[in-house]
């Protein structure tokens, strides 16, 4: 008897520790640690939106410019192979937003025909560096222009990460450049699987 009881016991411990593993996420959870979306920027058709507009979508908050020539352009198509890969019914409900922070040079045209490179979820917006600045330091961050060279061309220096923010606007989960597209479809799905 008392063998059997302690057979429930440790098949108890082991459910329960199986069930914990179970909510973990596997990208960053940020959850209460960054405020809620919130900006005021120029979307591809020269229009001002607000964080608003998007509520009710799962968005992906990117940093980045149009000539950057690594981080950018391996981002977009990892989340954009990502999405993809998502059931049919959920494609619609993510978007990507791709804030420029090199709105010298990317206009809401340029923005437009950089993005739709990478897939009709992925969104572009710049703005003011008012806005910008704002933007960036709500969540901390912080990007800078390097010297620009005999033809005009320059490196910006912006945040690698991605923000996740759920159909609420809360900040949930930071992507990271070495999270796999497994770890990061796996807590895309979590996240829209939740109740709206």
């Amino acid at each position: 008897m008392h063998a059997i009881s302690l057979r429930w016991i440790v098949l108890l411990a082991l459910l329960t520790l199986n069930g914990c593993g179970e909510s973990d996420w596997d990208t960053k959870d940020i959850a209460s640690l960054m405020p809620p979306l919130a900006f005021t920027l120029t979307d591809e058709q020269g229009r001002t939106v607000e964080a608003s507009r998007y509520r009710g979508e799962i968005n992906l908050l990117v940093f980045g410019y149009t000539h950057c020539p690594d981080v950018c352009p391996t981002t977009l198509a990892r989340l954009g192979t990502t999405l993809k890969a998502l059931a049919p019914e959920w494609q619609d409900e993510i978007r990507v937003l791709f804030v420029s922070v090199d709105p010298a040079r990317d206009d809401p045209r340029r923005l437009s025909a950089y993005t739709d490179a990478f897939g009709s979820a992925i969104v572009g917006l710049t703005g003011s560096r008012e806005r910008l600045d704002a933007l960036t330091r709500r969540y901390r961050l912080t990007y800078g222009y390097g010297e620009a060279d005999r033809a005009g061309d320059y490196l910006v220096s912006h945040p690698s990460g991605v923000f996740v923010f759920d159909r609420r606007g809360e900040a949930r989960l930071l992507i990271r450049l070495d999270d796999t597209r497994e770890a990061i479809r796996h807590d895309l799905e979590r996240l829209l699987a939740e109740a709206g």
